[in-house]
């Protein structure tokens, strides 16, 4: 080992500084499971949204507006809480890596309140795979727990992936 610097540089790929090959419409399976890390909804989070979104509803924002209607705190934007489940903070789109066409689809239902101070934990699981020609379209479930256990919300999300290149 000669330890220079120009050494390691010249064996250096960044087209190899990934999470691994992509996997394509074929290889996936009905079942297979993604995880999306828990993040506790604080009030930078609300704020950011409020940022972002420009809503201004003080449902979101204000906590004696809140508690004047019976809620124990401020109430998360709907899109707040699905906007959790985007599935690039977890792994399915390093997974597919370069099969990835587009995100293509996405529904979701509330089901209960979630609050500043809960933690959700998102899950994204694969319920089916609806094969084209050279693409096929994947239809992900989507649930969202908060710290009790309790579903906040569930939903699909479709992604169109190719299949592998024919030989």
């Amino acid at each position: 080992m000669s330890g220079k610097v120009g050494d390691e540089a010249a064996k250096f790929d960044p087209r190899n500084h990934s999470f691994g090959p992509s996997h394509y419409f074929e290889d996936l399976k009905v079942g297979q499971r993604f995880y999306v890390n828990s993040r506790t909804q604080t009030d930078a989070l609300f704020a950011a949204f409020q940022l972002a979104s420009g809503d201004n509803h003080p449902i979101h924002y204000d906590r004696v507006y809140c508690q004047a209607r019976g809620h124990r705190d401020m109430l998360a934007h709907g899109l707040q809480v699905t906007i959790q489940a985007a599935a690039g903070a977890g792994i399915f789109p390093h997974v597919v890596g370069d099969s990835l066409i587009g995100f293509i689809e996405q529904s979701s239902r509330l089901l209960r309140p979630v609050y500043v101070g809960d933690t959700l934990f998102p899950m994204l699981e694969i319920s089916e795979l609806r094969p084209g020609r050279t693409t096929g379209v994947v239809v992900v479930k989507i649930t969202i727990h908060n710290q009790d256990g309790t579903l906040v919300m569930d939903g699909e999300h479709k992604y169109l992936v190719k299949k592998r290149p024919q030989a």
